[in-house]
C-alpha cells in the first residue's frame, strides 16, 4: 500500500513522502489497526503518523517526538 503524500510545515517548507510497507506496518502496530480499516476513514494522526514514519525512512529530519512533528505541520 503507497500513499504519496504532500507535506506542508509550518515554516513554509514542502515536500513530498510515499508511505511503504514498514511505514504500514509501524501504524497498524502503534495504533492497532488494520490497513483495511483505513478505507472507512483515517484520521489525522495516522496521517501525520504515516508521513513522519515517511520521512525517517527517506532520510528526511524530523523531531525525535512525534508531537514535536505534529507541532511543525501546517
Amino acid at each position: 500500500m503507497k500513499i504519496k503524500m504532500q507535506i506542508v510545515e509550518t515554516s513554509g517548507d514542502t515536500y513530498q513522502v510515499e508511505t511503504n510497507l514498514f511505514t504500514v506496518v509501524a501504524l497498524e502496530r502503534k495504533f492497532k489497526v488494520k490497513a483495511s480499516d483505513l478505507a472507512n476513514g483515517i484520521a489525522m494522526e495516522h496521517l501525520a503518523f504515516l508521513a513522519y514514519e515517511s520521512c525517517k525512512q527517506q532520510s528526511i529530519p524530523v523531531p525525535l517526538a512525534f508531537d514535536e512533528y505534529i507541532k511543525k505541520l501546517d
